[in-house]
């Protein structure tokens, strides 16, 4: 059985396709209610109604579109007041704009209104609701990119690495409230992002990109494992904790009174 508390609803962002309406559907399977938020409203139903009939659970739809702030402050209030909700999927972002020098800035700021701004209010809203309660989940997606900026997606990248630094220091800043917290860095996913960035699927070497069903299979495992960094992908944890570990080993001289030896002239 899964720690998600099953007894309240999760509410997932960006859940009309790919990696949040396959969230829905494992979470439905769980038994899980559901409140499914985007843009597309006839897609969201459309799932909601074969959610309801294949779990027998019941499925909400909320049609938003967060870089509105409107439609997020409706959606952060519903979040942090509402008792029946138990679990955030804040999954809902965009991907592109990777030519720094030639991309509309609007884009990028469009990228990180839905990217960092929509997922640290949401995040804080349900941290509002869930922290007195000393129950809940809140999962972030992330990416891989944020912690490759030799990928040369500065501005994704770069959104991603705030997405996995926020989730770090949520559960550092909660480490005695039994709110569960995860970020998923999901790599090369099959999902309809691609199109919508400009890119051919078709293009992608095979071999890096997953199947979304098996990376949200493995992020839930990594979840039920405990885990708050889950990379679907990686073959050996103690790859990542090897690397937390040589982080670590900075903290003591990142502030200190003086410079570094290495910094003084003659």
């Amino acid at each position: 059985m899964s720690d998600i508390d099953i007894q309240g609803a999760a509410l997932i962002t960006g859940a009309s396709t790919g990696i949040g309406a396959t969230y829905a559907d494992r979470l439905a399977k769980r038994g899980q209610d559901l409140i499914l938020v985007a843009r597309d409203e006839a897609r969201l139903n459309a799932l909601a109604e074969r959610l309801r009939a294949e779990t027998g659970v019941k499925v909400e739809v909320i049609k938003a579109d967060l870089t509105n702030k409107a439609d997020l402050l409706k959606l952060e209030e519903r979040l942090a007041s509402d008792a029946a909700i138990s679990t955030l999927v804040n999954n809902a972002g965009v991907a592109g704009a990777g030519d720094f020098v030639g991309s509309d800035p609007e884009a990028f700021e469009k990228m990180i209104q839905l990217n960092v701004t929509a997922v640290t209010r949401l995040a804080a809203a349900a941290a509002r609701n869930f922290v007195p309660r000393d129950a809940g989940t809140i999962i972030n997606l992330a990416s891989v990119v944020g912690l490759a900026p030799e990928m040369g997606l500065p501005v994704y990248g770069a959104t991603k690495a705030y997405v996995i630094y926020l989730t770090q220091g949520l559960r550092a800043q909660l480490a005695k409230s039994a709110v569960r917290i995860q970020a998923v860095l999901p790599g090369a996913t099959r999902t309809e992002i691609w199109e919508r960035s400009g890119t051919d699927i078709n293009a992608i070497d095979p071999n890096i990109l997953m199947d979304v069903d098996d990376m949200v299979d493995a992020a839930l495992a990594g979840f039920d494992q405990g885990e708050l960094i889950t990379i679907p992908s990686l073959p050996d944890a103690a790859d990542w904790e090897g690397a937390m570990a040589a982080r670590a080993k900075l903290y003591p001289n990142l502030s200190r009174s003086q410079p570094a030896d290495r910094f003084k002239t003659a």
